[in-house]
């Protein structure tokens, strides 16, 4: 009886079309696809290279095994941002994949191959449903001028610190001419010294300010750049977010990235939640029910969501009725600050 049963499976299994499930494991230069069938057989393992060329030859590759499902990618916020743009401009389904955890790589090693594998078998079993960020909208622009502005600012503040540095060990004539002045213009007065000749300590420390202070000055004119078509980009994306107290164009630009072109790929506010790690993460065991702190999820909007609050603590009147009425309750203000997180999550 067993057997006649696995062979009718089979029949009908060999009946039924072919659904091809991919899973790719990103590179800088290569790509790994495996591609299994909806029973999760094996059919094919191929390495693209990551051009336009590499990826139309992946899609008909998985094209020509069957009727292709789903791609599976990891990393298409970085090595697999290019593929999934194009696989979705294919009207393909892309499924964004975390990396395997990390037991399981202990399990059963670590290679290309077999990361491809765990990601086409995470989406054939449902266990990654997260659909990518298009990467391809207004947001992908803020973005992009968020990474300039990120390392425009760090880059700044190392070189006031830097200043600062050379004119602590400065010669005492040069330190006590800038010493008391305030960083903006402790910056433009170092920009204008003239060292002359580089033949005694005190003109090589001349030089060495002005260069630095240069530096400082450029990097603050990028990020008013920077600062100005952010304030533009922010209000054309979400206006209504820019209305609200307590959101600027850094906020805002924090949370559009987070949430991406596409808000539709959040299913609810618990998802965005816990997206931004505000959620309380389930941490009861026997008679014990209790929450924990998330630890989780986009660092970059969690602090975001903080700074909306800490502003509206000191100048929005309703949020300061509520901290007062939650602080009557026996709340301490960290517990209060993490229940009004919720509150701005859900409007």
């Amino acid at each position: 009886m067993t057997i006649r049963r696995e062979t009718a499976i089979t029949t009908i299994a060999q009946s039924e079309p072919i659904r091809v499930t991919v899973g790719v494991d990103t590179h800088g230069d290569v790509h790994v696809a495996y591609a299994t069938d909806q029973l999760g057989r094996h059919l094919a393992t191929t390495q693209i290279a990551t051009t336009p060329r590499g990826y139309r030859a992946l899609l008909d590759w998985a094209r020509g095994l069957g009727q292709v499902a789903a791609f599976g990618v990891e990393g298409t916020g970085c090595y697999g941002a290019g593929l999934a743009r194009f696989l979705g401009a294919q009207g393909q389904v892309v499924v964004e994949v975390n990396r395997p955890d990390r037991q399981a790589r202990r399990r059963r090693g670590k290679s290309d191959p077999v990361d491809a594998e765990a990601a086409a078998r995470a989406v054939l079993a449902g266990q990654a449903t997260a659909i990518p960020k298009t990467g391809d909208s207004m947001v992908e622009m803020v973005r992009c001028l968020r990474v300039a502005r990120a390392t425009a600012m760090k880059a700044r503040t190392q070189a006031a610190n830097a200043l600062r540095a050379l004119l602590v060990t400065a010669p005492v004539e040069l330190r006590e001419q800038l010493r008391d002045l305030d960083p903006s213009k402790l910056a433009a007065t170092a920009a204008r010294l003239r060292p002359g000749a580089i033949v005694t300590p005190t003109a090589a420390t001349k030089l060495a300010l002005r260069t630095v202070a240069e530096r400082q000055l450029a990097l603050t004119a990028e990020l008013t750049t920077l600062d100005a078509e952010l304030d533009r980009l922010t209000a054309r994306a979400a206006p209504a977010l820019r209305e609200l107290c307590g959101v600027g164009a850094e906020v805002a630009g924090a949370l559009l990235v987070t949430a991406g072109d596409d808000p539709a790929r959040l299913r609810s506010d618990a998802a965005f939640s816990m997206l931004c790690g505000a959620s309380p993460i389930e941490a009861s065991s026997g008679k014990t029910v209790r929450h924990r702190l998330n630890r989780g999820g986009d660092r970059q909007a969690n602090t975001a969501l903080y700074r909306i609050v800490v502003v509206r603590l000191r100048w929005h009147e309703p949020t300061r009725k509520y901290m007062a009425r939650r602080t009557t309750q026996g709340l301490s203000k960290k517990e209060i600050i993490r229940c009004f997180i919720g509150r701005v999550l859900v409007g």
